[in-house]
């Protein structure tokens, strides 16, 4: 009997200490990339780069996840998803380490490092989830994105101050994120060391590409990935452009983010309520378009639209990263439909902070950029409503060999 709970026991610990984990690691996925936003006049400043080349330090990662998000559930196949993640995370300490340097050189070679260490984080969290806590796959996800929206909102609103405060100014408080890199690198090695079933077969699914509705999933994805990824580079400028000085432009930012993680608290509720996902995706979708709309027309209510924003986007946010686990049969199709949706999406991604760069130089105004965005949130109601419903058919499979088991078997 004690035996028994003895096990019992560190089954329990070592669910919790996975769940920790999977939090912290959830912790480090953006907030290396929400605090260039309100740095970014700065940068540009010091380095003499143009508006189209600054907008390079929100794309490139995006960039970097349409190149790895593919790789990934290969990559896991052959080394495990937990050692996999554990070098991923390696490798984003080390890049926010190079983009400490004061430097072209050292900003842009750390952004693609950050980006392909991040891109792995990306794709395993929905396949890991879905494979160690398929009853929970909502509760989790909710969780994850929380963390992940918390911690990216502080960097937002710190970041001027930290660059004020610190020797070294905005390369101080991109170089300050080490310290949550190096912690979850720390957290996560007992992961790799705990032992798997040594002689496991590994079945890998192709990534469907002939799915309607895995494209759905890819184009709700994208246009709410364009959508935050514009928000965090472009809206400090556009604000400060209305009228508020730097460091407020950096705290309605951190506002925007800090409403997203209040919605993304309440969007499992939502979704059991409505008991319709497509209800939720919709109008969730639509609240977005409508703070576009309010920027595009009254720009002076700065604070309103930050809300708006933040209210829609939040909830999108889980959405998008739930859809990728409730669209799936089993955790192998989570990660071929992760590794698809996160590839194209973030491909499509990677193009809005640039263009919307270009039309604000082109246009001398924020008036064509916020048109577009509009435009890019029509667009994400229509496919809300297709990509909320249904699942994923399972394509030809091969069997691998299994994956290195970690520690003793």
């Amino acid at each position: 009997m004690s035996k028994e709970r003895s096990t019992t026991s560190k089954g329990r610990s070592g669910r919790a200490l996975l769940v920790w984990g999977l939090l912290v690691v959830a912790a480090n996925l953006r907030p290396s990339l929400t605090v260039v936003g309100p740095l970014l006049d700065r940068v540009q400043a010091d380095l003499g780069l143009a508006p189209a080349v600054a907008g390079l330090l929100s794309t490139l990662p995006l960039l970097a996840f349409a190149v790895m998000s593919p790789v990934v559930p290969r990559l896991a196949a052959r080394w495990g998803p937990e050692r996999l993640l554990w070098w991923a995370l390696v490798v984003l300490a080390f890049g926010i380490g190079v983009r400490w340097v004061p430097s072209a050189i050292g900003l842009f070679a750390g952004t693609v490092l950050i980006g392909a260490g991040v891109a792995v984080g990306n794709v395993l969290l929905p396949s890991l989830i879905k494979r160690d806590f398929p009853t929970r796959v909502g509760l989790l996800t909710s969780a994850y994105a929380t963390v992940m929206g918390a911690v990216a909102a502080v960097a937002s609103g710190v970041a001027v101050p930290i660059s004020q405060a610190a020797a070294g100014g905005w390369s101080t408080a991109f170089g300050c994120w080490i310290v949550l890199a190096l912690a979850a690198v720390v957290l996560w090695l007992p992961q790799v060391r705990a032992p798997r079933p040594a002689a496991e077969t590994i079945r890998r699914h192709r990534l469907p590409w002939r799915s309607a509705l895995a494209w759905a999933v890819t184009a709700f994805m994208g246009l709410q990935s364009l959508g935050f990824y514009v928000a965090v580079t472009w809206l400090p400028q556009v604000f400060q452009d209305s009228g508020v000085s730097a460091a407020t432009a950096g705290w309605l930012l951190f506002l925007f983010q800090a409403v997203a993680v209040l919605t993304s608290l309440a969007a499992p509720a939502a979704l059991r309520r409505a008991g319709d996902q497509r209800t939720v995706a919709t109008l969730s979708s639509a609240v977005v378009l409508g703070g576009y709309l309010g920027l595009l027309v009254a720009p002076g209510w700065a604070w309103l639209w930050s809300i708006v924003l933040g209210l829609g986007g939040g909830a999108c946010l889980v959405l998008a990263l739930a859809f990728l686990s409730l669209r799936a049969q089993d955790a192998t199709v989570a990660g071929t439909l992760s590794a698809m949706a996160q590839s194209v999406g973030y491909l499509v991604a990677a193009a809005g902070p640039v263009i919307f760069g270009l039309l604000h130089t082109v246009s001398s105004g924020w008036h064509a950029p916020l048109v577009l965005m509009c435009v890019a949130a029509a667009g994400q109601v229509i496919f809300a409503m297709a990509a909320s419903r249904g699942t994923v058919a399972p394509t030809d499979d091969q069997t691998l060999e299994p994956a290195p088991s970690p520690g003793r078997s």
